[in-house]
């Protein structure tokens, strides 16, 4: 039956059959079919005003068990519904309205209700799993009751149009730490000194301070200038990471650019970024994301933030919206470097070809640990690239990720998947 139509299929029997009476109580005569017409007809009114007098839904809260539903994991979301009646109802049905975002079987049966006999608010607390289909923000809703009289003859579809934002965020995946590979990448926190020179002997000496530690008393500064003189004090400084995410839409498909979630080789780029991310920041890295031509994609995250939920959390929901862009300026990446050394440097692209591997050759040898990753390498760019001093990884969106990152161990081309 449509949705439309207010009567059930019991219901809508009920109605024929008056109207049957009516047209045979005025060939036949019989004028008690005419009452027992009027009787259907009176039951069936009663019916409907029990449900549109008696009941309704006014409010709808939905909370999720995770505080970001994540693209393949599974999350609870617990629905809250305000309902207000005086007379007893039977069991109902519902189903909520997911976005493409989320996958799941969001329907139920409603319960039965008590009167209430102020027709005080109550709440109804419904609970169903959903999973993450694809990263993005869109609101879950609109929930639909429908209920039916207890004579089952009316129904009533009641829409709560409230909507709940839920973001999905990209998978995110514990990698392997790359200082545990050949040659350490310095990812710790180093403590430097300054120095004039070369030699202990010749480190900045400052005037004694009251609290300075007589320990650190420099000698030699005090006798040559008659006065206290303290070592300058140790800095602690934390080595950078840079994580470089190439979207041009021209390495990706046109559906890159249009939304989240519609082109996979564009959803596993975003999966290595963040991956990346993370796994350079426990490292003891600030690690700066940004794109091919120097944009900040996030705040830098350090060591300390990738161990808070709160700093991970506002990564994630930056990317969870991230496209790909028209224009594409890896052509330009080994500008942003000239005259700098660096630490790690993660470019992540997904078509690479060998003009690219030229382009973003110098790169390499101001970084201690310059890594690529491809989604879809052509021809020999990546050779190319390893030739260059690169440390290179090539993947599908079904590869695993963290073959290929410990893959970049290895200096020259490999592939995995």
């Amino acid at each position: 039956m449509s949705r439309l139509w207010p009567l059930t299929l019991r219901g809508t029997g009920a109605l024929a059959l008056a109207a049957a009476c009516f047209v045979f109580a005025a060939q036949l005569g019989i004028d008690e079919l005419v009452y027992f017409g009027l009787l259907l007809l009176g039951v069936l009114a009663a019916s409907l005003a029990s449900l549109y007098l008696t009941r309704r839904a006014d409010s709808v809260s939905r909370t999720v068990s995770s505080e970001l539903a994540v693209v393949g994991r599974t999350s609870t979301v617990d629905v809250r519904v305000g309902v207000r009646t005086v007379l007893p109802t039977p069991p109902g049905r519902w189903s909520d309205t997911l976005p493409s975002t989320l996958a799941g079987d969001p329907v139920g049966v409603f319960p039965a209700l008590e009167s209430g006999l102020r027709g005080d608010e109550r709440t109804v607390r419904l609970s169903y799993p959903v999973t993450g289909a694809h990263r993005g923000v869109a609101p879950i809703g609109p929930l639909r009751i429908t209920t039916t009289d207890p004579f089952g003859l009316a129904r009533r579809s009641h829409v709560l149009r409230a909507g709940t934002p839920v973001t999905v965020t990209p998978p995110l995946v514990d990698l392997p730490a790359l200082s545990g590979h050949a040659g350490a990448t310095g990812g710790i926190l180093q403590a430097t000194t300054e120095q004039l020179g070369q030699g202990s002997d010749n480190l900045i000496a400052r005037r004694y301070m009251p609290g300075d530690s007589m320990r650190r008393i420099h000698w030699r500064a005090t006798a040559h200038r008659d006065e206290l003189m303290v070592r300058q004090e140790e800095q602690e400084s934390t080595p950078e990471a840079t994580v470089v995410f190439a979207r041009g839409v021209a390495r990706y498909s046109a559906d890159a650019a249009r939304e989240p979630g519609a082109d996979a080789a564009f959803e596993a780029a975003v999966t290595v970024c963040v991956s990346a991310a993370v796994s350079l920041a426990r490292e003891g890295y600030t690690v700066e994301v940004i794109d091919a031509d120097g944009t900040p994609l996030i705040d830098p995250l350090d060591s300390a933030g990738a161990g808070e939920a709160r700093e991970l959390a506002a990564m994630l929901i930056a990317f969870s919206s991230v496209v790909a862009r028209p224009d594409d300026h890896l052509g330009e990446l080994a500008a942003l470097f000239t005259g700098v050394t660096t630490g790690p440097v993660v470019v992540v692209a997904g078509r690479f070809d060998p003009a690219d591997a030229r382009a973003i050759a110098p790169i390499a040898h101001h970084s201690s640990l310059p890594a690529l990753f491809a989604v879809a390498p052509q021809g020999d760019a990546l050779d190319r690239a390893a030739d260059a001093g690169w440390r290179c990884g090539a993947f599908d969106p079904d590869a695993d990720l963290v073959a290929a990152w410990s893959a970049i161990a290895d200096r020259g081309a490999s592939r995995v998947g």
